[in-house]
């Protein structure tokens, strides 16, 4: 069986740009070193004085490339549902 889904052609483009290149690489960033570095720098062990900086971050990335793609997925979801 063939599924064709089709997108938004703004989606098309994010999906072709850098940016998602950038958000595909730090995919396993979100998974498993922004999580690890939390841990480290809630027990002082990763770049101690930095933590203003460091707990922020993991958490944006953890964030953002969950959020992007839950978005993306959702669309397709929604087109899929709709065949």
């Amino acid at each position: 069986m063939t599924v064709s889904v089709e997108i938004d052609p703004r989606w098309v483009k994010i999906v072709r740009s850098p940016v998602y290149l950038v958000v595909s690489a730090l995919t396993g960033v979100s998974v498993s070193f922004a999580p690890l570095f939390l841990y480290w720098s809630g027990k002082g062990k990763f770049f101690p004085g930095y933590e203003w900086l460091v707990v922020p971050t993991c958490f944006a990335v953890i964030y953002l490339v969950s959020a992007f793609y839950f978005l993306l997925g959702s669309r397709v979801a929604r087109k899929l549902r709709e065949n």
